[in-house]
């Protein structure tokens, strides 16, 4: 998963360093949090083979050989020094994003897992997730990758038509997307597919075969995303030539009705899931959780019982590493102040098609429901949101204009 951007105004420090950090955070302060969220930790591989024109991800194309043992022992060093911050606290699930983690040697991955299981409190049933790319797999690589203790793969497939893997830039082909599921399938109860629509000239009937094609494999679990233009990318330079808002619509509808007919159920704007499959480590981003990220540019938000801290770590590797052994890889951080609390829970919650409980509003934020009461009362009035007692939950009309919805609660 990936990390979230948020705006808003930010009350920014100086880094220091994490004991510093915890030593200060842990004061009394301005809100007042009965217990802390779930802690998840997200680790991020920055190299790629080859950057795809869409991504807005920090990845950079990997050029010679990889300083592999630099940078796991660089992520060693930021996961040391960033304890005083989660001291005592267990880890619910790991998602190692990227970049292509699955270019990491089998040895790499090893042991970067057992430096997290010596450093860190791993629930019994701990989800554990990695980033695969086709072009990177390897039956025997992941056979290593499995014993090593990743328990669930995320396979950026995209699309199953060769066509639009080259015009998007990927470095498989079709035949190579469906040996990389069956290699999956082989290795991994649980896993993933990552599929994109509304791509460069995509029909309906393309969008729709893609979706077949995907479900021929029964995945436990599908993220169906619309290509999007995202600023500083190469499709924002010279944007391709994409379907008109009919068009997508017409595949959203589409998938929605493939999907469930498939038995998935819609429980994130992306995201669909066979029953007892939803992917934990997203699920906790969405309601709000903690995470600590480490590694190049990875974020975190880390709860205590009077404020809520954010971070972002160096973006670039060697400037990663470089501030990892000089004792702290954290660029800026910012606690979140009561004026944004609101609208950053909200933009993470409203993404879930089931919605929350009003009560949860209250644990992972530490201020009551009528902070955002008078903005509930407008989404509600527009048709945007239900609410009652037990829930708060986006409409079918708040889901279509789900932005709009969010940007309600700036300020709110």
């Amino acid at each position: 998963m990936i990390p979230i951007k948020v705006a808003g105004s930010a009350i920014k420090t100086e880094p220091r360093s994490p004991a510093a950090s915890a030593l200060q955070y842990l004061q009394p302060g301005a809100l007042n949090l009965a217990a802390l969220p779930p802690l998840s930790l997200y680790i991020h591989y920055p190299w790629c083979v080859k950057k795809c024109p869409y991504c807005d991800f920090n990845s950079h194309e990997a050029r010679g050989e990889l300083p592999e043992e630099e940078y796991l022992d660089a992520l060693r060093l930021d996961l040391e020094q960033s304890l005083p911050l989660i001291w005592g606290r267990k880890i619910y699930t790991i998602f190692i994003g990227g970049g292509t983690p699955s270019l990491m040697s089998a040895k790499g991955l090893d042991r970067l897992m057992s430096d997290v299981r010596t450093l860190l409190p791993l629930d019994v049933d701990a989800e554990v997730t990695m980033e695969a790319n086709p072009g990177t797999f390897e039956a025997e690589k992941f056979k290593s990758f499995r014993a090593s203790g990743i328990n669930r793969l995320s396979i950026g497939i995209q699309s199953f038509n060769g066509k639009h893997l080259k015009a998007l830039g990927r470095i498989h082909d079709d035949n190579e997307a469906r040996r990389a599921v069956e290699i999956a399938h082989a290795n991994f109860d649980n896993f993933n597919l990552d599929l994109m629509y509304a791509l460069p000239t995509q029909t309906l009937e393309e969008a729709r075969l893609d979706l077949e094609t995907a479900l021929s494999f029964a995945p436990p679990h599908l993220s169906l995303y619309h290509l999007t233009m995202e600023p500083n990318t190469l499709f924002a330079k010279y944007p391709p030539a994409l379907p008109d808002d009919d068009a997508s619509a017409d595949m959203q509808d589409m998938i929605a009705l493939g999907t469930a007919a498939a038995g998935y159920g819609h429980y994130e704007v992306s995201a669909y899931a066979q029953p007892g499959r939803r992917a934990k480590h997203n699920v906790n981003y969405w309601e709000f959780g903690d995470y600590l990220g480490i590694g190049a540019g990875a974020h975190s938000k880390i709860s205590f019982p009077h404020r809520v801290l954010r971070q972002a770590r160096y973006k670039q590797p060697k400037a990663f590493i470089e501030a990892a052994r000089a004792g702290n890889p954290v660029q800026e951080e910012r606690e979140i102040g009561r004026a944004d609390m609101g609208f950053e829970f909200m933009l993470n919650t409203l993404r879930l098609t089931g919605g929350f409980s009003p009560n949860l509003f209250g644990e992972r934020t530490g201020m009551g429901i009528n902070a955002i009461e008078q903005t509930l009362n407008a989404a509600e009035a527009k048709g945007l949101i239900y609410r009652d007692h037990k829930i708060i939950r986006p409409t079918e009309l708040g889901q279509r204009f789900l932005n709009d919805l969010q940007e309600m609660f700036l300020g709110a």
